[in-house]
């Protein structure tokens, strides 16, 4: 069966940035599984592997635009200390989780000031170009429940 729109797909993957270094891997994991044409993985991705079958292997490069787009300065945003209270100790690199106009996002702290925490709304991945070196393990139809829900159920996917 070829990977098309609401086949389930399962992959293994190793995910490394334009320096080399590997950022994510299915490696010793359940390969990952998803549902093609319902925006399960990156579009850039996806795409690539349109049409493949079992036991295909391949090496896509994904521009920022087919992963989590370009880095938006507007995400990057200095907040007052005093939001945090409660919170003794922030430090860059932590997350939390905001509200905003679209609901709940997380955010990344970049720097703390005396009064003053950065914050980074954008994806860690975001402006980053990605390749993937990919292994397509299982191809099937997806039952009439994950087409429902828009996921993979099972193994490898979402658990209710």
């Amino acid at each position: 069966m070829q990977i098309a729109a609401n086949a389930v797909v399962s992959i293994h993957y190793r995910l490394t940035n334009t320096a080399g270094e590997q950022l994510d891997s299915s490696e010793g994991q359940e390969p990952l599984a998803y549902l093609h044409g319902a925006g399960n993985i990156i579009p850039g991705l996806e795409n690539a592997l349109a049409g493949k079958i079992v036991g295909d292997k391949l090496s896509v490069t994904v521009e920022p635009e087919e992963a989590y787009g370009p880095v938006k300065e507007e995400l990057v945003q200095d907040v007052d200390r005093a939001n945090f209270e409660g919170i003794d100790v922030i430090e860059p690199g932590m997350q939390f989780m905001a509200q905003t106009p679209w609901g709940q996002q997380p955010v990344t702290v970049v720097s703390v000031e005396e009064d003053v925490v950065t914050l980074d709304g954008n994806h860690p991945l975001a402006g980053q170009t990605l390749s993937f070196d990919v292994e397509v393990v299982e191809v099937r139809a997806a039952t009439e429940e994950e087409l429902s829900h828009g996921h993979v159920h099972g193994p490898g996917g979402h658990h209710h």
